[in-house]
């Protein structure tokens, strides 16, 4: 420590080991994510949505021909600024499949918080929504990324000056501003890909994902994770630490925002079918 490398020499990809292994299998018509959400419809239940592991890979394909088609490259850095939505899943998983990492932010953080954070990883593309909904309220997504492009550095420099797309979702259909040079809708954009991606070959230690500590106790720190040993830490914990059976619907209460959300909503369920 701390120059610990996990198989070195190894070769993988992540989403692969979390989606294309199981379309062999009897799980890949098997529910990978259950989502209910806000606002709640007609009946006494929310939103509702279910994606078996063979419609979240191909959702996962599409993505990454879309982070592919708007210039995002292998070791490029995306931050994914979205609701508890699927989507965010399949925005991460679409990074993982190109080679690019991954930078979710809380969708709680304020405009400052995405410009510190696009600054500090120099990420190349935002993905985000207009808005999400919290305790029937609409939270302005879109608009907090907006604001983020007005700030700059000491010496006037832009802090999102690296982003060169904003890809927005529509989930809460509020008004936004959009710049059609750098904006651009996500259906939209997925309409014009084809459902098939080859995924790339990563070196174990290549980083899969960066994510910044709160800054509740001083300048947000960048963790960088490698994609090999993340990958078995989330797989084995999730397996043994939650008693993970294959007929099992697991819920993990965290936002996808932090480190349980990616071990234990994304990847380590996921890995384990």
């Amino acid at each position: 420590a701390p120059s610990v490398k996990w198989f070195a020499g190894g070769r993988l990809n992540a989403s692969v080991n979390c989606l294309d292994r199981h379309l062999d299998t009897g799980a890949a018509n098997k529910a990978a994510i259950i989502w209910e959400g806000e606002p709640a419809s007609a009946s006494r239940h929310g939103e509702e949505r279910v994606l078996t592991y063979r419609q979240l890979h191909r959702l996962v394909c599409q993505f990454a021909n879309v982070l592919k088609s708007n210039g995002v490259r292998r070791g490029d850095r995306v931050l994914i600024y979205l609701p508890m939505v699927p989507e965010a899943a399949v925005a991460m998983l679409a990074c993982a499949r190109i080679g690019a990492v991954h930078s979710v932010v809380f969708g709680g953080f304020s405009a400052q918080s995405v410009a510190d954070r696009v600054r500090d990883s120099g990420a190349v593309m935002i993905v985000t929504a207009d808005g999400s909904f919290r305790k029937g309220a609409v939270v302005q997504l879109k608009k907090n990324v907006d604001d983020a492009f007005k700030f700059k550095d000491a010496e006037g420099r832009p802090l999102c000056g690296s982003v060169r797309k904003v890809i927005v979702l529509r989930r809460a259909g509020n008004d936004v501003n959009f710049d059609e040079s750098r904006d651009a809708w996500w259906h939209r954009e997925m309409e014009h890909v084809p459902a098939a991606c080859a995924p790339e070959s990563m070196e174990s230690e290549d980083t899969l994902f960066i994510l910044y500590t709160s800054g509740s106790t001083g300048w947000p720190k960048g963790i960088q994770h490698s994609t090999a040993g993340f990958l078995l830490g989330a797989k084995l914990t999730h397996h043994y630490v939650f008693d993970h059976k294959d007929l099992d619907i697991y819920w993990c209460t965290a936002d996808v925002g932090w480190v349980t959300g990616h071990s234990y909503v994304v990847y380590g369920p996921l890995a384990n079918g």
